[in-house]
């Protein structure tokens, strides 16, 4: 009797499953994942609010900003960009703010140029702030290079004694070669950890055609961050293998990852939605790295 009970109950369930009254599907897991709003530019120029109440409902966790000018972000308080962040269910976690190295009649005013950004940056509580770029210039010889890692530990010290850290973040030229040195590894070489960490593009790094997993290996916990980037949406192009980075975040000291998207085949809030969805099914991402 019990046999028969149970198989009618299996196929009573079964019958529910197939209308679709109830799902076997598995809920999708939170996943803490970051974009960085260069991504959505042009809708941010637009409508701040209405880009920043799409990427809160899309899911994603924090934002990085990309529109730091003059005190203020996107045109806003630091403080009232920050509250129109986290009323959209997200966090302010980051900042990408740059000035190139300054000659010696330019470095008054360009610490000046700095000490207004950390402000703004501390004034928002923004724990991170990232300096994006280096011009060709600084890879002509190891000199310069050293300008600039000195450059870069001047700004950490100056970040950290207001509360906020500061990093670099890389694109493909600084695994070219300067005097037989990797640029990347003098740069790692010649920062001091405590004031100095690293946002490591998975897609420029690639693109330099170095290893991610070679760099945990030789500088474990130097790579606080992951760009998590691709020609297009993230996982779309089949080139980029994502998952050795991910299984190694120990490793790197990663904490946080973030979506950022240059080129799109659909509108990017519709492309940075795919980007978002690719990493919270690949089964190889932890909900939280923190």
């Amino acid at each position: 009797m019990k046999r028969i009970t149970y198989l009618l109950g299996f196929m009573l369930l079964a019958c529910f499953m197939a209308a679709g009254i109830i799902s076997c599907e598995v809920p999708e897991e939170d996943k803490f994942i970051g974009i960085q709003l260069w991504s959505v530019r042009g809708d941010m120029t637009a409508d701040p609010e209405g880009t920043l109440r799409e990427l809160g409902e899309m899911g994603y966790s924090y934002i990085e900003a990309a529109g730091y000018q003059n005190g203020q972000f996107y045109g806003m308080d630091p403080i009232d960009f920050r509250s129109l962040v986290e009323a959209n269910g997200m966090e302010f976690l980051s900042s990408h703010v740059g000035r190139a190295l300054p000659d010696e009649e330019e470095w008054d005013e360009t610490m000046e140029w700095w000490s207004t950004a950390i402000d703004a940056h501390a004034r928002a509580e923004v724990p991170y702030m990232i300096q994006p770029f280096m011009p060709r210039s600084a890879f002509e010889d190891l000199e310069i290079l050293q300008q600039w890692a000195d450059y870069f530990n001047t700004i950490g010290q100056m970040s950290r004694e207001k509360g906020v850290s500061f990093g670099f973040h890389n694109h493909a030229i600084e695994f070219t070669e300067v005097e037989g040195i990797v640029a990347y590894d003098f740069l790692l070489d010649n920062t001091d950890p405590e004031l100095v960490f690293f946002q490591l593009d998975l897609f420029w790094i690639d693109e330099g055609g170095a290893d991610p997993v070679d760099y945990f290996r030789r500088y474990p916990g130097r790579f606080l961050m992951y760009h998590v980037k691709d020609e297009q949406e993230v996982g779309a192009s089949g080139r980029m293998d994502f998952r050795p980075a991910y299984e190694n975040a120990e490793l790197a000291g990663m904490r946080y990852h973030i979506v950022e998207v240059e080129d799109y085949n659909y509108e990017p809030l519709e492309s940075v939605r795919i980007s978002l969805e690719y990493l919270i099914n690949a089964d190889y991402v932890l909900p939280d790295y923190r």
